[in-house]
């Protein structure tokens, strides 16, 4: 299994120079200043006309308020929450002129003697991206959606300043009303707004305990691109490590591993490499070097990610391999389908070297190969090999439903538009252990998460997964950043913000949103045990809303997860 003194140190400078790409000719340095773009559509002066101060109000977690925007807001905001629960809010600053170094605090939140400390409060000014719907580029505007943790921001005469509040509330907080506030500061100037959160009795978990399987796919390499670092470097995984906390603290079951170079070709700013190395000798025998893997896997169990290992893939898109000939002394490239013969004495021995390593590091059961979106006949074949060179290999696919398949897939992920699996089907698959989840990428239009998507449309993805009895949600690209991605999120003919739910200053709209609906999807697993037959079916009308594999803008998402929430709120 493992390759020799000599072997393995060709094969760390053969997978350095070849198998992960160019590693110190990364084009894009640190951009962590980068400045919001300029405003396509900028403020209307007469909107700002009755404007003579700067105001501080509340708004909605679920609007994105303008760039250059005078929007109503409110001077009180009432939260509820669970213990363990974490709850978002918005409050927005209006600017009538300039203002510089602008910075707001939370204090601690109060009911009587009892607090929950300021540091649970994670505090974020909203960043303004440029986002387009689906390539149209000439209709591209500012939006709202990158939080970012910068102490101060300065903000633009006439413009708004949109400010988020995450609050994580402990899971031994005492039931009661907590009562606080937001003070922000502007030069001399401060505004204050008064805040009050109930926190209920009910508990929810830690997300390492929730239930919902979320599998958002990582790009590190995208991470060592933006940062201008070393890959596999230790600044690379110290740049890393901020950003698949975020993702664990999220709910993050999966962890995603590129196991060949370009499993899905070339169609990100960063393509995926191989985290494998794969050399041929000079007398045809193999070697592999499982360095890269063996670290990427244990960093991401370092931050929490724990339940399950993707591997993509061995059904790429271009059915192309690439492995190092020390014969020739050059990289070579195999190009099979998985019906040939090539196919077989390529991957065959790899495969079950694999396995033998896996099984050696404690992680084969918690390990699937990867294969998304491929043609029946050619999973069909696939499998054959897989099984040949482990008949206990778990297989996880994005793909179609193929009743042919299906049963071979321990974790199976099918489009949000797809229709329906049966009752049936489900419950089987339940039964068996299996996870069932649904998937959105570049669609459909609605729901979805891209950068112009209404916020609530990523809490409406936990609802769904309820009320079709999905496991969870899969979205293919938690941060495959674009080039420029703290200013810009359109990506080719892409709609725009199709290809991350993260940016490199934190979290964005769309996650915490997204966050709030696997939360829902936790209460919802909690409240039927204690239901009563009246509370079940009031449950079961309002998810039946959520069920359709289609949907319309009206009712729209944010109108019925603010339905579902007032149903839970009454079964508390």
């Amino acid at each position: 299994m493992k390759a020799d003194k000599s072997l393995k140190t060709v094969m760390k400078k053969s997978s350095i120079l070849f198998f992960f790409g160019a590693l110190f000719v990364l084009s894009v340095s640190a951009q962590q200043e980068e400045p919001e773009l300029k405003d396509p559509h900028p403020a209307v002066q007469k909107d700002w006309q009755g404007v003579i101060s700067p105001r501080l109000g509340w708004g909605s977690t679920d609007v994105r308020y303008g760039h250059g925007e005078v929007p109503a807001l409110s001077k009180k905001l009432s939260l509820r929450a669970w213990r363990g629960e974490r709850v978002g809010a918005q409050a927005v600053l209006v600017a009538p002129r300039a203002l510089k170094e602008v910075s707001f605090e939370v204090s601690d939140l109060t009911c009587g003697k009892k607090r929950i400390a300021a540091d649970r409060v994670r505090k974020y000014f909203v960043r303004y991206v440029m986002t387009n719907k689906f390539g149209s580029k000439k209709d591209s505007f500012l939006v709202a959606d990158a939080l970012d943790t910068t102490s101060t921001m300065d903000v633009a005469a006439c413009t708004a300043r949109p400010l988020w509040l995450d609050i994580k509330v402990p899971q031994d907080a005492v039931p009661g009303k907590y009562v606080g506030k937001l003070t922000l500061t502007a030069g001399k100037a401060k505004l204050t707004l008064p805040l009050t959160l109930e926190v209920t009795s009910r508990v929810l978990p830690e997300p390492k305990d929730w239930t919902f399987h979320l599998d958002l796919w990582q790009n590190p390499y995208a991470v060592a691109r933006y940062y201008n670092v070393p890959l596999w470097s230790q600044a690379h995984f110290d740049r890393m490590r901020p950003l698949m906390k975020q993702l664990a603290d999220a709910g993050q079951k999966v962890i995603t591993c590129s196991i060949i170079q370009h499993p899905w070709d070339s169609q990100t700013q960063d393509p995926f490499e191989s985290m494998i190395a794969k050399m041929k000798t000079v007398d045809g025998s193999w070697k592999y070097d499982y360095t890269v893997f063996d670290r990427w896997v244990e960093f991401m169990m370092s931050v929490g990610i724990t339940q399950q290992i993707d591997c993509y893939t061995i059904v790429p898109w271009k059915y192309t391999f690439d492995y190092f000939d020390l014969s020739t002394n050059s990289v070579k490239y195999v190009a099979c389908k998985p019906e040939t013969k090539e196919y077989e004495e390529f991957l065959l021995p790899f495969l079950r070297d694999f396995a033998a390593h896996l099984k050696e590091k404690g992680w084969f059961s918690r390990t699937c190969i990867a294969m998304d979106e491929r043609p029946m006949e050619q999973l069909r074949a696939a499998y054959e090999i897989l099984y040949r060179a482990d008949p206990d290999f778990k297989v996880e696919g994005a793909a179609n439903y193929y009743p042919e398949v299906e049963p071979k897939m321990y974790d199976l992920s099918v489009t949000f538009e797809h229709p329906l699996l049966d009752a049936k089907v489900l419950e089987a698959r339940r039964a068996a252990g299996r996870k069932e989840t649904f998937y959105t990428c570049c669609g459909p239009e609605r729901p979805n998460t891209f950068t112009f998507s209404p916020p609530a449309e990523a809490t409406f993805m936990g609802w769904h997964a309820v009320a079709a009895g999905y496991d969870g949600y899969l979205r293919w690209a938690y941060n495959s950043w674009v080039s420029h991605p703290m200013q810009d999120s359109r990506f080719g003919n892409w709609p725009a913000g199709d290809c991350a739910l993260a940016y490199p200053c934190g979290s964005s709209i769309r996650l915490e949103r997204l966050v709030q609906g696997i939360q829902d999807f936790e209460k919802i697993q909690q409240l039927k045990k204690s239901a009563t037959p009246a509370q079940l079916k009031k449950l079961d009308n309002v998810l039946e809303k959520f069920r359709p594999n289609s949907f319309t803008a009206e009712p729209s998402a944010e109108s019925l997860v603010k339905e579902g929430e007032a149903t839970l709120r009454s079964m508390e």
